[in-house]
């Protein structure tokens, strides 16, 4: 397969993806609509009573809007539409019509990736561009970030989202059923990892989680606590790589052994 087969096999994925209108209305919502929110709650707040409530803005309010972005809300889109491009052929019932065609089953499994990180880093940046604006505009006063510090809070922000969407698409691929795998991603990701992270007892084994190789790559600490570890740079990038390998390994697996 060359460069152009590819780039059209991952344009096609991405269409399909686009034409999913409740994914993408989904993910939207998820993205965006809590930003919105927490900004104006905020401000409110703020406006009403100032000396007990700080500005929504400023360096405090990207922090926040990291928090909820990068490690919240961010990866539940992308786990939306990755369990979408790794098990939408399957539970469509087209699988056999693409094998047919004589395209290989990696290249079929190896464009979702792309075209599902495309389309869920479009609506992660427009999600992040409201954070930034909401950190300018609600300032009040207060000091803001610094335009390294917003780039490298974009840089996490996509690192975290895209690094969980693309272990939904192999996690689908795998189980090739959406609502198996958007369940346990979802309580993996925001209910099991950090209730061990918080365990104490279980010491470094900690380390190997991929919420605590995600944190390290922060430009700002966003846990309060205490459940952060201190993970070397070449640790959390083999732990991030690791988990990302094994997910897109067993989906590509699954998809070239699996009956048509």
């Amino acid at each position: 397969m060359n460069a152009t087969i590819a780039a059209q096999m991952t344009g096609a994925d991405l269409l399909k993806l686009r034409k999913k209108r409740g994914t993408v209305a989904w993910a939207l919502v998820l993205a965006i609509l809590p930003v919105i929110i927490f900004f104006a709650v905020k401000a409110g707040q703020h406006s009403a009573n100032p000396a007990a409530h700080g500005p929504a803005g400023g360096i405090s309010g990207l922090q926040d809007g990291l928090r909820l972005l990068a490690l919240l809300m961010g990866p539940l889109a992308g786990i939306l539409i990755g369990a979408e491009a790794g098990a939408g052929d399957s539970a469509a019932g087209v699988f056999r019509d693409l094998v047919v065609t004589g395209r290989s089953r990696l290249a079929l499994f190896a464009t979702r990736v792309p075209a599902a990180l495309a389309l869920c880093w479009t609506i992660v940046i427009a999600a992040y561009a409201l954070v930034v604006a909401g950190v300018f505009v609600f300032a009040d006063g207060s000091p803001t970030p610094s335009a390294a510090l917003i780039f490298e809070g974009l840089g996490f922000t996509l690192l975290s989202t895209g690094v969980i969407c693309a272990i939904a698409v192999g996690f689908a691929a795998l189980t090739t059923s959406r609502a198996a795998s958007i369940t346990a991603l979802i309580g993996w990701q925001l209910v099991v990892s950090p209730v061990l992270s918080n365990i104490s007892s279980l010491g470094s084994v900690r380390k190997g989680l991929l919420e605590q190789g995600l944190l390290h790559f922060s430009p700002m600490s966003l846990r309060d606590h205490g459940s952060t570890l201190v993970l070397s740079t070449g640790l959390a990038l083999a732990v991030t790589v690791v988990w990302l390998a094994a997910f897109i390994a067993l989906g590509a697996w699954r998809t070239r052994t699996m009956d048509s």
